[in-house]
């Protein structure tokens, strides 16, 4: 059995520095003392304690798929045939390095796994399925289904405690 993940005490503070910076990482620690009307020092360590326990991973720009020419997100539902062989963990080896997979979970229900894919048109989407998916062993079934409008799409995580009030605002 995996072990579980540790929650980690968060105060008031702690939980305005990770909603700051999920608006804007790029905010230095100068801005984000001033926001939150703490001195440099304590902020800056503040921030490094949660980076160091891991509840902020890692920082990123969120970019427009759009403008990159990437017009097709699909969420594909993989089902392997056989459980108990190495193929899944083969599997999860290889999507972890394809960089069109946005994401993948293992999934409970008819599918083993959840995909949400990203390419440049139908063409290109059809090359992924049949060029990369289509040869991973011991998969069974590969159903798509293709996203046809965008009503949201965020990586931002709710914070405990504040999701309420940016509701009743």
């Amino acid at each position: 059995m995996k072990n579980k993940t540790k929650q980690v005490a968060l105060d008031d503070t702690d939980l305005a520095i990770l909603a700051l910076l999920q608006e804007d990482a790029s905010i230095s620690n100068a801005q984000l003392s001033e926001r939150l009307s703490l001195s440099l020092t304590p902020c800056w360590r503040r921030r490094k304690r949660l980076e160091e326990e891991g509840v902020i991973k890692d920082y990123q720009a969120n970019l427009d798929r759009k403008l990159l020419g990437l017009n097709i997100m699909a969420f594909v539902h993989v089902r392997f045939a056989i459980h108990t062989d190495h193929a899944p963990d083969a599997f999860e080896a290889v999507v972890k390095e394809l960089p069109q997979v946005l994401a993948c979970h293992k999934i409970t229900g008819d599918a083993d796994y959840l995909l949400q894919v990203l390419a440049e048109d139908l063409d290109s989407y059809s090359e992924f399925v049949e060029s990369v998916l289509r040869r991973q062993l011991g998969i069974a079934s590969i159903q798509s289904s293709l996203a046809l409008r965008e009503v949201k799409a965020t990586s931002r995580v709710a914070i405990p405690g504040r999701a309420s009030a940016a509701q009743s605002q």
